[in-house]
């Protein structure tokens, strides 16, 4: 039974608290993430908290931080992904195809190979550090030095 105490009476009808706050959150959601298919923002907490988890529980990682890379991206940039195993690139932004590489927690160095042959304009770079928190740096493929050959050593301290 609806009452003051659990809901509020509005235009007729019973609005719940639990309704308000679940509007509250999808908001702030949005907020926070203004590019992103919300329904994907649950997927990506739950990955990166089992990771953590597993690891806690073990000392072993599981082996989907680069899907949690590509999620992040997703979600924080907008980036649309492609199917998995597509080649050339993992997603596109706008007109822009964008590769994606991510620096997992137990890697010694915060650097990665980046292959480019590969079709791309952009690349995300995320990192996940130890304490799994996640950041990711998004660089025109225009501004990556220039190298010799067809890889790139990467460096996350080296990208503004």
């Amino acid at each position: 039974m609806w009452n003051n105490d659990n809901a509020i009476y509005d235009d007729g009808e019973w609005i719940t608290w639990t309704e308000i706050n679940s509007h509250l959150a999808q908001q702030e959601l949005k907020a926070r993430y203004p590019n992103a298919d919300l329904e994907l923002i649950p997927v990506f907490e739950s990955l990166l908290s089992t990771a953590e988890h597993y690891h806690l529980l073990t000392g072993r990682h599981l082996q989907v931080y680069g899907d949690i890379g590509e999620l992040y991206g997703a979600i924080t940039y907008g980036i649309t992904l492609h199917r998995n195993y597509a080649q050339g690139s993992d997603g596109k932004l706008g007109n822009d195809f964008v590769e994606v590489k991510t620096i997992t927690p137990f890697k010694s160095n915060d650097i990665v190979s980046l292959n480019l042959k590969r079709n791309f304009s952009k690349v995300l770079l995320v990192k996940i550090g130890r304490d799994f928190e996640v950041s990711g740096k998004l660089i025109d493929r225009k501004v990556l030095p220039k190298v010799k050959g067809d890889r790139l050593m990467l460096s996350w301290g080296q990208l503004q």
